[in-house]
């Protein structure tokens, strides 16, 4: 089973950056790549996925104009390039794969079969 690896959370400050680096244990073609998070006691959200086909991106209205998604496909590596951050993000983020059938952008949790264990961010103000 291919495992997927987080990586880049930590403490910032109101106004700070970080970035998730997300690798895949083994290579990983034809699979649309995103990025959800929870909350505590809130449920898990879609926060910005990349499709295999196509290339496609979609955010959350929440974090649109503030994070960037990015894949690496020779490395099976997606990125997430937080700034601005805001004590709102603070979660855990999750890295989570799709096998690719289309260029339909999906952002419910339910369709990701591959999930990362989640990284912590925390946003002090």
């Amino acid at each position: 089973q291919v495992q997927l690896i987080e990586s880049g959370g930590g403490l910032v400050q109101v106004g700070g950056s970080l970035r998730l680096t997300c690798v895949a244990s083994d290579p990983l073609s034809s699979h649309d790549m995103g990025w959800f998070r929870q909350a505590p006691g809130k449920e898990r959200e879609f926060v910005t996925v990349v499709t295999w086909i196509g290339g496609a991106v979609k955010y959350s209205d929440s974090v649109k104009g503030r994070f960037t998604i990015s894949r690496d496909n020779a490395r099976s590596t997606v990125y997430l390039q937080m700034d601005s951050l805001q004590p709102d993000d603070t979660a855990m983020y999750y890295c989570a794969a799709r096998t690719a059938y289309n260029n339909v952008v999906m952002t419910s949790p339910g369709a990701y079969s591959l999930w990362g264990q989640g990284i912590r961010v925390t946003v002090s103000s």
